[in-house]
């Protein structure tokens, strides 16, 4: 990047060499490790930016409650996150200040940072303060929306891989650069991620990684829908294929062979936590998408074009932490109040996370009601509301199901026993801690990131016409390690979500800036896919079911 050359301008002046973030892994000992390996692969690749194109743009309202409180009602993921950060930019204490997140349809990491709130908060307090009484609305245009709020990071990776001729994996040495764009908003912990990922959910005895993330005049680098890792497994799963190619193996042959499990330890030296599914997921997408075997190993199938239409199949592999890591004090909120007589006649669940679109407050409802023992009809649900509930967390991080779920199952638990001891009206609030994570040491990295992960594996089968380029998506399969899913619907409808968001990202989508400008404001000029874009078909495969109860989608 050229904001990381000597003779660049420095942006901020606590940053003179424009790195925002570095972090680094230290294993083994690479430089050695490279005589042991038959083959060397060495690449770049370059991914871009990526615009999240929610339904809605952003839009709120504010008013001064009946507590004269300022109160803001917008589309967020985390709604005391945001609370904080207005009260802390007018001055005022946080309990002056009230924030309501009403359910709205997608957000995928664009609305974790501050847009309209802190505007609306400002506004209606100085009416105030001049005695007018009167409520405030912002609604951003398309154009706005696409301009004023961040992207995914765009990521440049030089990976060398080696391995031996029997496709054991020896050493990779990678270097990650991120565009974090002209202020910090998640870059460090996108990157976390992300050299967390990049060599791919695989063990690598030797290892040598650095991530930077480098301040550019370009627009802001954000969290968005895999945080790092599609951009670093993107890498990583080329390269695999690559490996393979140079080795004469099949796809699915190196991966099984290499696969990362209890026993072997990520790059950073912890062993994953119990519950990997690695193998399963590839076994059952690599059997449904037609690989057989033949003396113990992997075959692909037989792919053949027709005329100027020429066809192929690919498999990939991934994984994904849950919840916040990295020594974060991982922790959900939520309350119970059960009402009635003989029976419970009413159970009033508060919770604070937010639903975008991800269906989570239906999930909630759905443990209270399965904990309780009692209709789902018989729980009133107060979600999103400051002056109601404590914090859940934030909507990110494949956290929220596992969290506050945890969560509202152990306040239901705890208000039903004291229910059948007699206790009527019951009231409880439970806060659910998640298992400790420790942070990079700075010179090794070694750590223990997260506490559990998700796994998952696809297969795509498609079409180019050799003539116009046109490539045509006609299927996909996947397989998901979602551990429990409590609403299976909900899980189907993120997997195919996803499923069209990578396609767009992939093939179709182009998010162009020149000189400080967008050049693709609207949907005009940004294609995202439409119903005669995506794939013909999506095969989904579960993966076993686990001990480890909820996990993600």
């Amino acid at each position: 990047f050229a904001a990381m050359a000597e003779d660049a301008p420095q942006l901020h002046p606590h940053c003179p060499d424009n790195i925002a973030t570095h972090d680094k892994i230290r294993r083994g000992n690479v430089e050695s490790a490279w005589d042991q390996c038959d083959v060397i692969i060495e690449s770049t690749y370059r991914t871009p930016w990526q615009e999240h194109a929610y339904l809605q743009p952003e839009a709120g309202t504010a008013y001064i409650d009946d507590e004269g409180r300022i109160t803001v009602a917008c589309a967020g993921q985390w709604a005391w996150e945001e609370q904080e950060q207005i009260a802390q930019a007018l001055n005022l204490p946080p309990e002056k200040v009230r924030v309501i997140h009403d359910a709205i349809g997608g957000a995928f990491g664009g609305r974790e940072d501050i847009s309209v709130q802190i505007i609306l908060a400002l506004a209606v307090y100085k009416l105030q303060q001049r005695g007018v009484n009167r409520p405030v609305k912002i609604v951003w245009s398309r154009e706005e929306s696409i301009i004023g709020h961040c992207k995914r990071h765009p990521m440049t990776i030089r990976a060398k891989w080696g391995a031996k001729k029997d496709g054991t994996l020896v050493a990779v040495e990678s270097k990650i650069v991120s565009d974090g764009g002209a202020y910090m908003y998640t870059s460090n912990k996108v990157l976390a991620n992300a050299i967390l990922t990049v060599g791919g959910p695989y063990y690598w005895p030797h290892a040598k990684i650095d991530a930077y993330a480098v301040y550019t005049n370009n627009i802001p680098g954000g969290a968005f829908r895999g945080f790092g890792g599609p951009q670093a497994q993107f890498a990583a799963e080329s390269q695999m294929n690559k490996l393979a190619e140079a080795l004469g193996m099949d796809p699915v042959e190196i991966r099984m062979k290499n696969l990362l499990d209890e026993e072997k330890p990520l790059t950073v030296g912890a062993p994953i936590p119990g519950g990997v599914s690695l193998k399963t997921v590839l076994e059952k997408t690599a059997l449904a998408a037609g690989w057989t075997q033949q003396n113990g190993y992997w075959l692909a199938p037989e792919v053949d074009g027709v005329g100027d239409t020429a066809r192929g199949i690919g498999i990939t592999l991934g994984f994904k932490n849950i919840g916040f890591s990295l020594g974060y004090p991982e922790n959900s909120w939520a309350g119970i109040e059960l009402l009635g007589d003989a029976k419970i006649e009413e159970a009033v669940l508060s919770i604070a996370g937010s639903d975008v679109g991800q269906g989570h407050h239906t999930a909630m409802t759905q443990i209270a009601a399965e904990t309780l023992d009692i209709p789902i009809n018989r729980i009133t649900l107060v979600a999103g509301d400051t002056a109601y509930a404590n914090s859940s967390g934030s909507a990110s991080a494949s956290r929220l199901t596992f969290m506050a779920g945890n969560a509202v199952k152990g306040a239901a638990e705890e208000a039903l026993q004291r229910w059948q001891n007699e206790e009527r009206p019951v009231k409880v609030e439970y806060t659910y801690y998640a298992p400790k994570t420790t942070s990079f040491d700075p010179e090794t990295g070694e750590c223990m990131p997260n506490f559990a992960y998700g796994y998952v594996c696809e297969a795509v089968e498609l079409a180019v016409d050799t003539e116009t380029g046109f490539i045509n998506v006609q299927r996909v399969i996947c397989a998901d390690d979602v551990g429990k899913a409590i609403n299976p619907e909900q899980v189907i409808g993120q997997i195919e979500g996803a499923i069209v968001q990578a396609h767009g990202y992939t093939i179709l989508e182009e998010f162009q800036s020149k000189n400080g400008h967008i050049l693709t404001s609207n949907f005009s000029t940004y294609l995202i896919p439409g119903i005669s874009d995506i794939p013909e078909r999506v095969d989904k495969n579960k993966a076993k079911q686990n001990d480890w109860g909820r996990r993600f989608i």
